[in-house]
């Protein structure tokens, strides 16, 4: 039988040889098991130095055994995948080449049907550089070609036939170069980290901290120390709460995944790695600490006849609480129904009471249960909102979270009503003796509870329509009406004093 002109080009081709980590996939699977180790099965993350001992291929090993990634939802180089297609569909023999440990390997590759033969690490051996192209030369001589992205995939890409890099990283680019080693192609799928990093540690977040103003605000203290103190209170809030945030991604990595908009997001989409996460996440505790432990200083600088007001370390203690509750959150809380609005609520009073503790200030019981019914409402339809357009998708539970499409009416009840109930007490407030030393004019304050209804109203009206596709606070500050009516409660508050 006589072969066709394209079998005997595809035969004159060398075997294409792909790698995963970074390559294949964006992101690196080792970090990916370690992180769903540290969800699913946190007890076993005291094992793993133990298993380091053991070598880095028994560490790939055992995190392997202990999890099974979700090979389908993995951040794939779209473009890089494409090519493998084009390749596979004429019929050229396409190995996956990794250092991941075989079980994963075999798992990816039975997902995308590409691949003649896998060649992965075997819990003895870890298949990278110099071991991984003794093994091409044992298997294929030197008629291969490799696709790599890092510095170990260097004596590969010197020694291939047709250089090829995916996402390559700056150090691989200058070796590369000063190699003389041109690639034939580079599948390049990458976003900059100056456009990542802002959106990994959500800076649109850091208006939930404007809450630590508020102490301030309604008790009229204006003394230029406690104003200072606020300030660097909420730089150190926002620093602890965008490595909360990073902890939570990174913890989340596998739901994100499946998730229509979650799965953009820098971590998940393997836009930024795993490991550059946790260093970010140590760094930006540290500077969080190191703001925290200035507050009663600013005070003492500004404002020394005030330093009386301030207990020493008291913020520091509210924003532990804060870390804490938010860790727990993460790891555990909010895979449990009602517990994690409960806790999500929590966390706007605790920057309240945190804001309380920097300047002295401290939170009247009206302010406080305002707020604890007032936030309970925001957490509420944001799972009411999840589960709404959940339920749009043909979905029944939300990933993680053990809620179903069933509940949707019960946590529009509890929602409503609780927001319903912050009015309630802002109403009772306006008649207060507290309400008249403060305001010359308390009737104007009433103008405050049509506006705080209407807003409420609408929230809830949008989230029941599906049209409410982000965290309420994040729609309170980009939606134009929102910040009319945020506008026009300043405007009341301004001509009640």
């Amino acid at each position: 039988m006589s072969l066709t002109a394209s079998q005997i080009d595809t035969a004159a081709l060398p075997i294409l040889c792909v790698d995963l980590d970074g390559t294949l996939v964006k992101s690196d699977t080792l970090h990916d098991s370690a992180l769903a180790v540290a969800r699913h099965h946190p007890a076993a993350l005291l094992k793993i130095p133990s298993w380091l001992l053991q070598g880095k291929a028994a560490l790939k090993r055992h995190l392997a055994a202990t999890v099974q990634l979700d090979v389908a939802h993995l951040p794939y180089n779209r473009e890089l995948l494409q090519y493998l297609q084009q390749q596979h569909a004429t019929g050229r023999p396409i190995y996956l080449a990794t250092a991941a440990d075989a079980d994963t390997a075999r798992r990816v590759a039975d997902h995308l049907g590409l691949f003649t033969g896998v060649l992965a690490s075997d819990g003895q051996l870890n298949l990278a550089g110099k071991n991984k192209l003794a093994a091409f030369r044992s298997q294929f001589g030197d008629n291969f070609t490799y696709i790599g992205n890092a510095m170990p995939d260097l004596p590969l890409l010197e020694s291939c036939r047709e250089p090829m890099v995916a996402n390559p990283t700056p150090a691989l680019r200058a070796a590369l170069r000063k190699a003389r080693v041109t690639p034939a192609r580079t599948f390049d799928e990458t976003v900059s980290p100056l456009k990542a990093w802002p959106k990994a540690i959500r800076l649109h977040q850091w208006a939930k901290n404007v809450l630590i103003f508020l102490p301030l605000l309604l008790a009229h203290a204006w003394a230029p120390g406690l104003v200072a103190a606020a300030a660097v209170a909420f730089l150190s809030f926002g620093l602890c709460a965008s490595a909360t945030y990073i902890v939570n991604d990174l913890l989340d990595l596998e739901a994100d995944r499946q998730h229509p908009r979650k799965r953009r997001r820098p971590f998940a989409s393997g836009d930024l790695s795993a490991l550059s996460g946790v260093f970010v996440v140590v760094l930006l505790l540290a500077a969080s600490l190191v703001l925290a432990l200035s507050v009663p200083r600013v005070i003492t600088a500004l404002s020394p006849q005030l330093v009386s007001l301030i207990k020493p370390h008291y913020f520091l203690e509210w924003l532990g609480i804060y870390l804490v509750t938010t860790l727990a959150y993460s790891l555990r809380l909010k895979r449990s129904v009602l517990v994690d609005v409960i806790v999500l609520s929590g966390l706007y009073t605790i920057r309240i009471i945190a804001g309380s503790a920097a300047s002295g200030v401290p939170v009247s019981t009206w302010l406080g249960s305002f707020s604890i019914f007032f936030f309970l409402s925001l957490a509420l339809v944001k799972r009411f909102a999840e589960l709404e357009n959940l339920s749009e998708r043909g979905g029944s539970t939300i990933g993680g979270r053990g809620y179903h499409v069933s509940d949707i009416e019960q946590l529009r009840s509890f929602g409503s009503a609780s927001g319903f109930a912050s009015v309630v007490v802002l109403t009772l407030y306006i008649s207060t003796l507290e309400a008249a030393q403060l305001y010359h004019h308390t009737r104007r304050l009433w103008l405050l509870v049509p506006v705080l209804i209407l807003w409420i109203m609408r929230l809830w009206l949008l989230a029941s329509r599906g049209q409410l596709n982000e965290d309420p606070v994040v729609y309170a500050i980009t939606d134009r009406r929102s910040l009319f009516m945020g506008l026009l409660v300043a405007l009341i508050v301004l001509s009640a004093l």
